[in-house]
């Protein structure tokens, strides 16, 4: 029997109702005990002046695999989210091939049977993410994806998107939406705005992913069917979620790291790295997005975690959208939010944690006994400044290089086992 205890862990699980300062006893990869001077024996963590919560559920990940695996793979990937403290990810289907099939499914859940993360899958919602066809659903879900979503585009289809948020519920499946007008957006590069027009480069009008947004919602109205909406970017986005939740369509929303702690102004250098898709928006945005962490309006914080190679970045009108982030989900989200009082560190594992695994349906988000260990340890006090050099993944195309943060994962446990130690 391999058996871990934690010892003097500050333990925060809200949705387990616990914040106190306790000992945990892992046996063969479930908690079997949590409580005060748990005896020693086998492998021992002495977590004093650690604070221990359930593993980050990230739910919006590019692994780049199969088909781009010179960005990063399965195996780096999953890397990188356990020094990050994520131990259950859900893996976007933009891959070449499109995992519009089952066989990319299986692919890319067998790889990750030996990766340091759980690894869960969103299968397609149209062939080819094209809005010409749409998708095996069933055929997806029985080869085991949980998800459903065409992310790194929108389904320009509405019918088609319609039919898989009907389906969606009775195969236990989380339809997470995309939300753009592409013919709004016409290849826009960043936000447009005053930014845009001082560097002379295209920019996208904010209103391009509103009206993704309203479209959604009103489905989800119309229909009476679950929606959640990806990385919400804008204050206008932040409104239509809360007058709909208000409303009580079946609407959740996350945002990332990057829409609460920077502005378009970071386009000002010309650096590839600050762009992404949405793209960084104005002040009066992230004073939006803030409020809508606050209120509930946004249920969770995830990544859209993006590989590309330093090649690719180099250009700053021709490189790719996107940045990685899931090494520095945890600490941008404590610096930016719980260290300036706007949230507190049980608040903000809802987000990271629990309201994650809850929308997509998955055994996670919580410290209690009989519950998987997936853990991360963190040290709240920690101040670090973040090196590319020593990033877990394959690619270094973060917005947070160089910035001192603060909070800092200390060890990440995958199913009892300590997948990731900073040392």
């Amino acid at each position: 029997m391999n058996t871990l205890v934690i010892k003097n862990a500050h333990i925060v699980s809200p949705s387990d109702g616990l914040d106190e300062v306790a000992d945990v006893l892992v046996k063969d990869g479930k908690i079997t005990k949590i409580a005060e001077n748990i005896s020693t024996e086998g492998n021992v963590i002495d977590a004093d002046g650690l604070t221990l919560i359930p593993g980050i559920v990230d739910m919006h990940v590019h692994l780049r695999d199969p088909g781009q695996t010179h960005k990063e793979d399965i195996i780096t990937g999953c890397k990188a989210a356990a020094a990050g403290g994520v131990t259950s990810l859900l893996a976007m289907p933009n891959t070449i091939p499109t995992t519009d099939n089952a066989e990319t499914v299986k692919y890319i859940l067998d790889k990750a049977k030996n990766a340091d993360a759980n690894v869960y899958v969103a299968g397609s919602i149209t062939k080819g993410l094209k809005s010409l066809e749409p998708t095996d659903i069933e055929e997806l879900k029985s080869a085991g994806a949980i998800a459903l979503s065409d992310d790194g585009r929108p389904v320009e289809n509405t019918k088609y998107l319609s039919e898989a948020m009907k389906k969606a519920p009775q195969l236990g499946m989380t339809v997470v939406a995309h939300c753009e007008d592409l013919f709004l957006a016409d290849g826009g590069k960043i936000n447009g705005g005053e930014v845009s027009e001082n560097l002379g480069v295209k920019g996208i009008p904010a209103a391009a992913e509103d009206c993704g947004t309203a479209r959604e919602i009103a489905l989800a109205a119309a229909l009476d069917v679950p929606i959640h909406i990806c990385h919400v970017s804008t204050k206008t986005s932040v409104a239509l979620v809360r007058d709909a939740k208000r409303r009580g369509v079946k609407v959740t929303a996350e945002t990332a790291p990057h829409y609460f702690s920077m502005t378009e102004k970071e386009l000002l250098a010309k650096d590839a790295d600050f762009r992404m898709n949405p793209p960084l928006r104005t002040h009066e945005d992230v004073v939006e997005i803030i409020s809508g962490l606050k209120d509930g309006t946004l249920d969770a914080i995830a990544t859209d975690h993006a590989p590309h190679t330093p090649e690719e970045k180099s250009d700053f009108e021709k490189a790719p959208n996107g940045s990685i982030g899931m090494e520095t989900s945890f600490a941008v989200s404590y610096t930016y939010l719980v260290k300036t009082g706007l949230l507190t560190i049980s608040e903000l594992v809802e987000k990271m944690s629990t309201n994650p695994a809850e929308i997509l349906g998955i055994n996670a988000g919580h410290i209690k006994v009989g519950a998987p260990a997936d853990l991360a340890l963190v040290d709240l006090n920690e101040e670090w400044v973040v090196d590319v050099d020593k990033l877990h993944g394959k690619s270094k195309n973060t917005p947070f290089k160089g910035k001192t943060l603060c909070g800092k994962v200390k060890y990440t446990i995958l199913g009892g086992k300590t997948v990731f130690e900073d040392k």
